[in-house]
């Protein structure tokens, strides 16, 4: 296998007729094909979904689940949507506890698989935003699984982690490799069960997936694999449109969807840091990457205990979220020490993945994720239809008296989480307009780039591209005292001095960078409508326009 570089240079992408971001050129060839037809900002986004599932099934696909921001240029609204699905009716933790089952799930069991919940995501967010009809929308896709695409080199590398991790052990697993391996960069791959799922989804909508053939195969194979999800579990799944939650950070307001996901980590941080001025200081210097990590650190604090399904726990978002809340969190931040254990506050008075970005030339804006969680979940397959199967349910908690806690019909505390930004509009104040559709995908790398990348732009003024290409930090649990993973580019000095403060780092290089998240950025210019659009240099993907 070859050595992972960084050594190019990438100009950010301008375009006044829209702008496709994602982390394979191909998938962002669908999206362009459908703006290029007249779809907008949410068919483009779907089609890409769809060919990513194709062409990175190592980190996504109809197995999985999404979430999505959308931004309404007619309206100024920022919608979201929750396409993340729930445990089966029979996984109760009283099973779990008389099968012996200790404080978590390992993390390929049967057990862990939730609903699948983005073919329901996909089609409620064409429905509600989109244009043009499923088959339009899904055509790329389907033509991608039939005839084949050639492997990108990094895609290759994570396919073959897949392989010896989950494929080659779980049931149908072998569907997603040849014969027996993962494809080698270039090589060509061909899909056809997925491309028959897509087909059926393209005609009959999220009814083909949750009823029928293709939810007997998902319940057969999860049974057969010794967990208890049903055909009935899959036909009562539904997307649920929400509130979105938002922070305003030095006048931009950072827009997050709510909990389940881990949004809200992002929020805290920035809160948190807005009491510093961080212009002031060298941007990879100790000093304020040590800001950064702490403020991390207690925003997780806080999210890794109150995040959970808000239908069965409701978080205290807004007083979370309250800027005094901010400033008593930010006062326990020393400025010459590490702090590893901090517990949660008490705000209240007396979730590996594929993000993608498009915004058309309208200024509709979609801020995409979807995911399998852990490369291919569970590398279970159903049997001919060219999908894996989520673990998703990894995340929940088996401590009863956690607001996590597992129980049957419930949402997991999620990862994934697209971002938007928005300031308010010259002409009008009371309008917000666009600044960025963006996100930063993987595990717990995910608000820790969301705040990193905004940093970049907002107290640094970088361009999308250069804010993408900037060295990055990452706390790898979200757990007290988690080591710092530092990326080879921040000087050595740093690292030193942030390990003499007491972070435990480690210094990370070639395909370890995965741990640092891949990211995308499109950002607009108020008074000409100008689109400049990044894409993250650690994935195999591209910005473009048309």
């Amino acid at each position: 296998m070859y050595e992972l570089t960084f050594n190019s240079h990438r100009s950010p992408v301008y375009s006044l007729n829209g702008v496709v971001a994602a982390s394979q050129p191909l998938a962002v060839a669908a999206g362009l094909r459908i703006l290029a037809q007249g779809g907008n900002a949410a068919d483009a986004a779907v089609a890409t979904a769809a060919a990513l599932n194709v062409t990175e099934p190592t980190s996504t696909g109809l197995g999985g689940d999404c979430f999505a921001l959308f931004y309404d240029a007619a309206s100024g609204q920022v919608n979201a949507l929750n396409g993340s699905g729930r445990a089966p009716a029979a996984l109760t933790l009283e099973r779990l506890q008389h099968e012996g089952f200790g404080k978590e799930l390992p993390p390929y069991h049967p057990y862990t698989v939730t609903v699948p919940g983005a073919c329901a995501g996909w089609c409620d967010l064409v429905e509600r935003f989109g244009r043009l009809p499923m088959s339009d929308i899904l055509s790329p896709a389907i033509a991608l699984a039939q005839e084949g695409f050639p492997v990108a080199p990094i895609t290759a590398h994570a396919w073959e982690s897949g392989v010896r991790k989950q494929l080659r052990h779980a049931p149908g697993g072998i569907e997603l490799t040849l014969d027996g391996r993962a494809p080698r960069p270039g090589e060509i791959f061909r899909n056809p069960g997925l491309a028959r799922t897509l087909q059926a989804i393209a005609e009959g909508g999220k009814a083909a997936f949750y009823q029928g053939e293709i939810a007997q195969a998902i319940a057969h194979a999860v049974q057969e694999a010794g967990g208890c999800m049903t055909v009935r579990d899959l036909a009562q799944h539904h997307s649920t449109w929400e509130q979105p939650i938002c922070t305003d950070y030095r006048g931009v307001r950072i827009w997050e969807c709510p909990p389940n996901g881990q949004g809200l980590t992002a929020l805290l941080a920035l809160n948190i840091l807005e009491g510093f001025d961080l212009a002031a200081l060298p941007p990879l210097s100790a000093q304020r990457l040590h800001l950064e990590i702490e403020a991390l650190r207690l925003a997780f604090a806080d999210t890794r205990w109150y995040v959970a399904d808000p239908a069965f726990h409701q978080p205290p978002v807004e007083a979370l979220l309250d800027k005094a809340y901010a400033a008593q969190r930010r006062s326990l931040i020393r400025w010459d020490r590490a702090t590893l254990d901090q517990g949660r506050g008490a705000p209240v008075a007396a979730s590996d993945t594929v993000y993608l970005s498009v915004v058309d030339s309208q200024g509709n804006a979609c801020s995409f994720i979807n995911s399998n969680y852990m490369g291919f979940g569970t590398g279970i397959v159903p049997r001919g239809w060219g999908f894996s199967l989520q673990n998703r349910g990894h995340n929940f908690s088996l401590d009863a008296a956690h607001p996590n806690t597992l129980a049957p019909g419930k949402r997991p505390y999620h990862t994934i989480i697209p971002a938007l930004a928005t300031r308010p509009a010259a002409q009008d104040a009371e309008r917000e307009e666009l600044y960025a559709c963006f996100g930063v995908m993987g595990g717990y790398m995910q608000p820790q780039g969301h705040l990193q990348v905004m940093v970049a732009l907002v107290d640094d003024g970088l361009n999308a591209q250069a804010a993408l290409d900037r060295p990055r930090f990452c706390l790898r649990s979200g757990e007290a005292g988690s080591d710092v993973a530092l990326e080879e580019g921040i000087p050595v000095s740093e690292m030193a001095t942030l390990a003499e403060m007491g972070h435990p780092v480690t210094p990370i290089s070639g395909f370890g960078r995965a741990v640092f998240g891949r990211g995308q950025i499109i950002l607009r210019q108020p008074e000409s409508g100008v689109l400049c659009a990044g894409s993250d240099p650690r994935a195999d993907g591209c910005a473009m326009t048309y």
